[in-house]
């Protein structure tokens, strides 16, 4: 499956607006939010620059269980130098569940991620845009 079919979907969760979840016991994750493209108790976080999860990189798709995920806040979006937005949540998965984390990488004789690759980051912002085209 390509990594297209993974992010053009949509959101589908019932998103709580700047939430306050400090009750929690859950890691915040932030990114977009998508709907996984066949199972229907996943979902897909394309992740955003983390300030408090220094070791998860922007660029990264995470999946998670519906079943683990206790609460979704929408955050402003930022706006890039074309105008064009892009949908950020902050998802407060169940500290202990497990994850998948898909790490995109372009391929070559070095490793390049989504920080050091032109070409993936082209494709990243390129599906972003379409996604914020169709709404």
């Amino acid at each position: 499956m390509s990594i297209s079919e993974y992010l053009d979907s949509s959101p589908f969760f019932d998103i709580v607006k700047y939430g306050n979840h400090s009750a929690l016991d859950a890691i915040a994750f932030i990114g977009t939010l998508k709907k996984h493209p066949y199972d229907p108790n996943k979902c897909l976080l394309l992740t955003a620059r983390q300030e408090k999860l220094k070791w998860l990189d922007e660029g990264i798709i995470i999946e998670f269980r519906i079943a683990d995920v206790l609460a979704a806040d929408e955050l402003p979006s930022p706006v890039d130098k074309l105008g064009m937005a892009r949908s950020l949540v902050r998802l407060w998965v169940k500290r202990g569940a497990i994850a998948l984390r898909y790490d995109p990488f372009e391929v070559g004789d070095k490793f390049l991620g989504p920080r050091d690759s032109m070409a993936l980051r082209a494709k990243l912002a390129q599906l972003l845009q379409t996604r914020a085209e169709k709404r």
